[in-house]
């Protein structure tokens, strides 16, 4: 019997892990468990504790391991949330919680290194979070002495070495994805003492080392399982959902939404708008983000009390373009556009817009549109889109999908393995094993068998009518946020 590979996709809502057989393709254990916000906090800090982070990693991998011949495992493999930032004092201890992706209270000093270093910060990055750690504490910025990720910090929980690879690292702001390299001005741009903190580049087919003893206790692993380099969320997705060659476009439907691809080249936006990350397979991977995306239908399930089935039932009454109601969806401010303090609007009421469909529809269509204009925006710097590729929870509604055929203006497939980025860290794990053992093996082939497409939706004639409501957005976007 051939080896096993364990994933793990350390995220903002959960931790998530599964088993893969690779030599018969499929997945053979998985499981889950729910992560907490820190509560309490003030407007736009969202932070968690990083040891809740492993002890969901010890118990998701203590589960699927139990339904598994742990003899078989080879190698571990972990995505995590990017952008975050974890700071570690000189016994490698945490001096305080993590600031995460979504926090925007850090928009002054992204803003500040933007001039700083003549290029766009974006406020989520980890850049900024350091920089405001220094202005806004300076008891613990004095005593942090080494700069993680978060998939860095479960790496370095599993096996004592601080690493960074670099697809994680590209969503940094000190990190230069057409050089692949550090930007030594951009850390210097924080604090001189900022080099000397992040740890060393290591390649995407890398393997970081062995479970050390402690972790391999902890998760009930027997000696010599090695780890790979691992990456961010969106990288491992992208191995996870078969973006492993040029064309294939996913959209990542979560509580922040992607869309991302594989490129055998930079994409470098000059607007900062679309990030020009490096992949974790080796090429790079240029990914829009939004923050906002089913955080807004959450809102109006929690307005309603109706369920998501119930309100989609009753948007799909609503004809396109939702009678004139359109909906700016930034309830958490946004990434793209770069409005970190925008606050929602709702445009063209009119008696009977309140109702639940109408909300919903808007909902649905308002953050659809706003992914629209970044589909528009790769292909416009050169992207080629040859399929579109659907993964997360919201890929399971079928009048969302829709509407996203029509506002794409292409058919959309659904991956049927919607874990797809705890699937891509144990099919990295799988081909840097397999690369480690002198094997020319590219990371398209490894992921192939696993990437598999469910259901297929085309446009609709209504795609015409998104075409107009896109101008529309697009109009009403440049009107309520002038630049």
């Amino acid at each position: 019997m051939g080896p096993l590979f364990l994933g793990f996709d350390v995220g903002t809502q959960s931790v998530k892990a599964l088993v893969v057989d690779a030599e018969r393709g499929e997945v053979v254990a998985r499981c889950s468990r729910p992560v907490e916000l820190i509560d309490g906090l003030g407007e736009g800090h969202m932070e968690q504790h990083p040891q809740d982070w492993i002890d969901a990693v010890v118990a998701t991998g203590g589960a699927v391991l139990g339904e598994v011949d742990v003899s078989r495992v080879a190698a571990i493999g972990v995505s995590g949330q990017q952008h975050g930032c974890v700071v570690l004092d000189d016994a490698d201890d945490v001096v305080r919680p993590a600031k995460l992706w979504c926090d925007t209270a850090t928009a002054a000093e992204a803003a500040a290194l933007g001039e700083a270093v003549g290029r766009p910060v974006p406020t989520g990055f980890t850049a900024s979070k350091l920089l405001w750690l220094k202005r806004h504490e300076p008891e613990n910025w004095a005593r942090v002495r080494r700069v993680l990720l978060p998939h860095d910090y479960v790496n370095f929980w599993l096996t004592g070495r601080a690493v960074m690879e670099r697809g994680d690292a590209s969503g940094s702001g000190w990190f230069d994805p057409v050089a692949r390299a550090f930007d030594e001005r951009a850390m210097a741009a924080i604090d001189a003492s900022v080099a000397g903190m992040v740890p060393d580049l290591i390649d995407a087919d890398a393997l970081v080392g062995e479970v050390q003893a402690s972790a391999r206790v902890a998760l009930g692993l027997p000696p010599g399982v090695v780890v790979s380099a691992g990456g961010g969320d969106n990288m491992m997705s992208a191995i996870g959902s078969g973006a492993t060659r040029e064309g294939v476009v996913v959209v990542s439907l979560g509580t922040s939404g992607t869309i991302f691809t594989r490129t055998e080249h930079a994409v470098v936006d000059p607007d900062g708008l679309i990030a020009p990350f490096c992949s974790s397979d080796g090429a790079w991977m240029p990914l829009l983000c939004v923050m906002n995306l089913t955080g807004v239908t959450e809102e109006v399930k929690a307005l309603t009390g109706m369920d998501h089935a119930a309100l989609t039932a009753a948007a799909a009454q609503v004809a396109p373009g939702c009678d004139g109601l359109l909906w700016l969806p930034f309830l958490m401010g946004e990434r793209v556009p770069d409005l970190p303090t925008a606050t929602a609007t709702l445009l063209g009421m009119r008696p009977g817009s309140l109702r639940p469909g109408h909300l919903y529809r808007a909902a649905l269509e308002g953050t659809s549109l706003n992914l629209g204009l970044g589909f528009e925006r790769l292909q416009a710097l050169g992207v080629r889109v040859s399929e579109v590729r659907l993964t997360g929870g919201a890929a399971n509604n079928a009048l969302w999908r829709q509407i996203l055929a029509d506002v794409f203006g292409v058919s959309v497939g659904v991956l049927e393995e919607t874990e797809s980025a705890a699937l891509g860290g144990a099919l990295q794990a799988c081909w840097a094993t397999r690369r480690a053992r002198g094997e020319d093996v590219g990371v398209d082939e490894v992921a192939a068998p696993f990437v598999r497409l469910g259901h297929e939706t085309r446009p609709s004639p209504a795609a015409a009518d998104y075409a107009g409501l896109l101008a529309r957005y697009r109009d009403e976007l440049r009107r309520v946020y002038p630049s």
